[in-house]
């Protein structure tokens, strides 16, 4: 897995070391644009030579309304209490994954899971529980070099769609997918993923966008959604 590009570094230690003492308390805006800049080498496609059989990207009809409105606080369940997620169900697009604590590297970019286990993802454990009020955060790679992993299909998820998370509590939050939609990494919109949230919200994050041999993918997919059940 190829390791974050020094410009890359000195920009994510410009944009979190004032930051990183808050943690929680300003949002998940301390990791920045490069999430999951290591994440993103593309091992798969650069190994077997498989560039005709890229990820799918989102289309433009699964990116955010123009004028989404005002979300009311009390719209959908109550936010539940801090509890740390076990496992990811994403069931439109066959995942289903366990969840590993994710903490940042020295450099100030979000570590990632081990590339040599496909099925598995990540989340934020200094930010926001998934169910929580605020904006969880849940990573994973798109390949390695063995073939995809746990997000490969995430580009192809629909509005509508649901992802489940099971909490160490024994509930289950389950989320709606507001958008689903693709960034270059030099234009990625830090407060949109990151930012607080006045309800419960989740964001799915992964590689897309423009792939090359010798950077990788060149963006991220992410994917908005909103808590609108408890089990």
């Amino acid at each position: 897995m190829r390791r974050t590009p020094r410009a890359s570094r000195t920009r994510a230690q410009a944009r979190t070391g004032t930051r990183s003492r808050t943690r929680k308390k300003t949002g998940n805006a301390v990791i920045g644009a490069v999430t999951v800049v290591a994440l993103c080498s593309g091992a798969w496609l650069l190994h077997s030579g498989a560039e005709s059989h890229p990820p799918p990207q989102p289309s433009a009809a699964q990116a955010a309304a123009a004028h989404p409105g005002v979300h009311r606080d009390d719209a959908g369940p109550a936010p539940l209490p801090p509890s740390p997620p076990d496992r990811v169900r994403i069931p439109a697009i066959g995942v289903d994954a366990p969840l590993m604590g994710l903490g940042l590297t020295p450099q100030g970019s979000l570590d990632v899971p081990p590339p040599e286990r496909e099925n598995l993802a990540g989340w934020y454990e200094a930010g926001t529980t998934p169910g929580e009020r605020g904006t969880a955060i849940v990573a994973g790679h798109v390949d390695n070099k063995e073939g995809p992993s746990v997000f490969y299909e995430l580009g192809a998820l629909h509005k509508g769609r649901t992802i489940e998370v099971e909490r160490r509590d024994g509930s289950v939050a389950v989320f709606t997918v507001d958008a689903n939609e693709v960034y270059d990494a030099a234009d990625f919109p830090d407060e949109k993923v990151y930012g607080a949230a006045h309800r419960p919200e989740l964001r799915v994050i992964t590689c897309g966008g423009t792939y090359s041999k010798k950077t990788g993918y060149q963006g991220n997919v992410v994917v908005f959604a909103h808590l609108t059940a408890v089990r």
